[in-house]
C-alpha cells in the first residue's frame, strides 16, 4: 500500500472500513439504524424546539451531519445529530442576540454550526484534541447536571402551557411562578400524561413485555419506539378534539422536503459575537461525543482517533450548516442504542439519514398537529438521565478541591446561565490543575533494609545517611511548582549542620521547564554556598538531553547517578536508623 493512500484513509477513514463491508455488516448496520431512526426524529424535533428554532431544522441536523460523519469519523457505533447540552447552549448563545422567531435567528444558528465546524476541524488539522483535556471529568459531570436541571425547568412552561421565559434557573422559577394564574388545564394534563408515559417507558416497558413473553430483542425496540408512541397518540388526540382552539400549542406547518442548500452568514461582527459560544460548544461536543466513542470501542476492543474524531465532527457541522441545521455532537443515549442494536460501522448514521430524510419527505405532514407540551415531556425525561449528583458525594469523599470545582461549576451554571458555567468549569478545571501541581507531593526517602528501594521516611521503616538527605519530588518542575521545591529544599537543610550531600531523586519528573531550570541552578548555588553537593539520581533520558543543552551540568557541583542506590554507595554513607519519630 502507497504511503499516499495510508495518509488518505487516515483521514477518510470510510476508505478503510468500507474496503471490508459486506452484507451481514449491511444488514446489522441497516436493522440498527431502523431503531435509531424511531428514536431520532421525535429526539430531533424535540431538541430543535429546545434551541429555539423550528422543527424542521432538528430534522435537517440529522441528515446531511450523519452521512459526513460516516466518511470522516472514526467511531463504529457514535450516532451523530442535535443533543441536549449542545441545543441549550445554542439558545443561549443565539437567544442572547435578540433575533428569537425571526428568520435571522435560525441564520445565526447556521452560522454557529459553521463555525463550530471550522474550530473543530482546525483542532483536528492540527492535532489539539489535547485542548479538551482542560475539561476536567467532575467539572465536566457538574455541568452536564446543572445543564440537565435548567433543561428540564425550562420545558416546564410547554407542559403548564404558559408564557414563561429566563436563561437561568433562578430567572425561569421566578417567570414561572408568576404565570401560575394562566396554566392551561388541557396541556397540563397532556404534559404530564406524556411524560409519566415515558418515564413508564423507559423504567417499565421492558420488564412489562418480557413478562408477558416477548422476546427481549421486542421488548427492547418497543422501548426505544416509545416516544414516537407518544408523539402518535398525542397528535391524534389533538386532531380529533382540535385542541389548538382551546389553548393547546402544536407543532403547526412542518415544510416538507429534503433540507435545502443554506449558506451561513459571513458578517465579521456577527462572528465575532458568536466565536465564544463556537468555541464552547465544539469543547463541550467534543469532550462529550469522544467519551461516549471511547466507552463503546473499548467494548469491542476497538480504539478511535480523538484528532480525527475533530475532523469528523468539524465536517458534520459544516454539514449541517450548509443543510439548514445548527451544532450536532455525537450523543450519549442514540450512541448506546446504535451500539446495542448492532451497528458495526458508521455506515449506520449514513443509513439513519436516509431514514429521517424519508421523514422529513413523507412525514412532516403528520405533525401539525402535535402537541408541543409532548416534545417538551420528551426532553424532560431524556435530560433528567444526565443530572448525577452523586458527583457531589463521590468527588467530597475523595477530593475537597475537585468537590469545590463541581459545586461551583453546578451553581455558576444555574445561576449565570451555561456560557458563563461552561466558562467557568474551564476557568476552575485549570486552575485545579495549577493549584494541585505547585504543590507536588515532595518526600525525604531512605533506604528499606535488605534491598534497593527507597521510601518515604514518614511511612516506611528505612535507613537513612546523616549525612545525606534525599528528596525525591513527584511532579514534573515547571513554573508553578518550581519555587516551591526550592523552599522545600532550604528549610529543609536550614541549621542542620551534619548535612553534607542533597540528593534529588527524580523518578516521576517528566518535564523540566526553564523555571524549573533556573531553579535546580538556584538551589545549586544556594547549597554551594553552604558548603553543600547537589546530585540528581533516577534522571530520565529525555530531561537529560534537555539539561545538556544549559550550562546545569557544568555548573552542578555533584553527579547525576543511574540509580538512588548508586548515589547511596558512591557517596559512602554509613547508614543510620532513622529517629522513632519518623517510622
Amino acid at each position: 500500500m502507497s504511503l499516499s493512500l495510508q495518509r488518505l484513509k487516515r483521514y477518510v477513514p470510510i476508505l478503510d472500513w468500507g474496503a471490508r463491508y459486506n452484507r451481514d455488516t449491511f444488514t446489522n448496520d441497516g436493522i440498527a439504524a431502523v431503531i435509531v431512526t424511531i428514536m431520532l426524529i421525535p429526539q430531533s424535533l424535540a431538541y430543535a424546539l429546545l434551541a429555539g428554532l423550528p422543527a424542521q431544522m432538528g430534522l435537517y441536523a440529522s441528515i446531511l451531519p450523519l452521512v459526513a460523519y460516516a466518511i470522516f469519523g472514526t467511531s463504529r457505533a457514535l450516532a451523530v445529530g442535535p443533543v441536549a447540552v449542545v441545543s441549550l447552549m445554542t439558545a443561549a448563545a443565539v437567544g442572547d442576540m435578540s433575533l428569537q422567531g425571526t428568520a435571522e435567528y435560525a441564520l445565526a444558528a447556521i452560522t454557529l454550526a459553521f463555525l463550530s465546524g471550522l474550530i473543530l476541524l482546525a483542532m483536528g488539522i492540527f492535532r489539539l484534541g489535547f485542548l479538551a483535556n482542560f475539561l476536567s471529568h467532575p467539572v465536566i459531570a457538574g455541568f452536564i447536571t446543572a445543564s440537565g436541571i435548567l433543561i428540564a425547568v425550562s420545558q416546564l412552561k410547554h407542559i403548564l402551557g404558559v408564557d414563561a421565559s429566563g436563561h437561568t434557573l433562578f430567572e425561569t422559577v421566578l417567570s414561572l411562578l408568576g404565570k401560575l394564574g394562566t396554566i392551561n388545564v388541557i396541556t397540563l394534563a397532556l404534559g404530564i400524561t406524556a411524560t409519566g408515559f415515558l418515564f413508564w417507558v423507559r423504567k417499565g416497558l421492558k420488564p412489562f413485555m418480557i413478562a408477558r413473553g416477548f422476546s427481549v430483542r421486542t421488548a427492547e425496540i418497543a422501548t426505544k419506539a416509545g416516544p414516537v408512541a407518544a408523539v402518535v397518540v398525542t397528535t391524534l388526540l389533538s386532531f380529533a378534539f382540535n385542541l389548538s382552539e382551546h389553548g393547546v400549542q402544536i407543532v403547526g406547518d412542518v415544510p416538507r422536503g429534503l433540507p435545502p442548500l443554506t449558506v451561513p452568514v459571513f458578517s465579521g461582527e456577527l462572528w465575532s459575537q458568536l466565536f465564544g459560544a463556537a468555541v464552547l460548544i465544539s469543547i463541550i461536543g467534543f469532550v462529550e461525543s469522544v467519551s461516549v466513542a471511547q466507552t463503546l470501542a473499548a467494548k469491542r476492543r476497538q480504539r478511535i482517533a480523538p484528532d480525527q474524531e475533530l475532523i469528523g465532527l468539524g465536517a458534520s457541522n459544516i454539514a449541517a450548516a450548509i443543510s439548514g441545521g445548527y451544532p450536532v455532537t455525537g450523543g450519549f443515549a442514540r450512541s448506546v442504542v446504535n451500539f446495542d442494536a448492532g451497528a458495526e460501522t458508521p455506515a449506520a448514521g449514513a443509513f439513519t439519514a436516509i431514514g429521517i430524510g424519508l421523514a422529513a419527505l413523507f412525514l412532516t405532514p403528520l405533525l401539525y398537529f402535535l402537541p408541543i407540551a409532548t416534545l417538551a415531556a420528551t426532553i424532560i425525561v431524556a435530560v433528567l438521565s444526565l443530572v448525577d449528583f452523586t458527583i457531589l458525594r463521590g468527588t467530597w469523599e475523595y477530593s475537597k478541591a475537585d468537590f469545590v470545582a463541581v459545586l461551583a461549576t453546578i451553581l455558576l451554571t444555574l445561576g449565570f446561565g451555561v456560557e458563563t458555567g461552561v466558562s467557568a468549569g474551564v476557568i476552575l478545571s485549570i486552575g485545579l490543575h495549577l493549584y494541585k501541581t505547585s504543590r507536588p507531593h515532595i518526600a525525604e526517602v531512605g533506604l528499606i533494609a535488605g534491598t534497593e528501594h527507597f521510601r518515604n521516611i514518614k511511612r516506611h521503616e528505612v535507613q537513612t545517611a546523616s549525612h545525606v538527605v534525599t528528596i525525591r519530588v513527584d511532579e514534573s518542575l515547571y513554573f508553578a511548582n518550581a519555587r516551591f521545591l526550592e523552599d522545600y529544599i532550604y528549610d529543609r537543610v536550614a541549621g542542620c549542620n551534619k548535612t553534607k550531600h542533597v540528593v534529588l531523586m527524580c523518578p516521576a519528573v517528566n518535564e523540566i521547564d526553564h523555571s524549573g531550570l533556573e531553579s535546580l541552578e538556584a538551589i545549586n548555588l544556594h547549597l554551594k554556598d553552604q558548603g553543600i553537593t547537589l546530585h540528581l539520581s533516577e534522571v530520565k533520558g529525555p530531561i537529560m538531553d534537555r539539561l545538556k543543552k544549559s550550562h546545569f551540568l557544568q555548573a552542578l557541583t555533584g553527579q547525576v547517578f543511574m540509580s538512588q542506590f548508586a548515589a547511596i554507595q558512591a557517596l559512602g554513607a554509613s547508614v543510620d536508623l532513622p529517629p522513632d519519630t519518623q517510622s
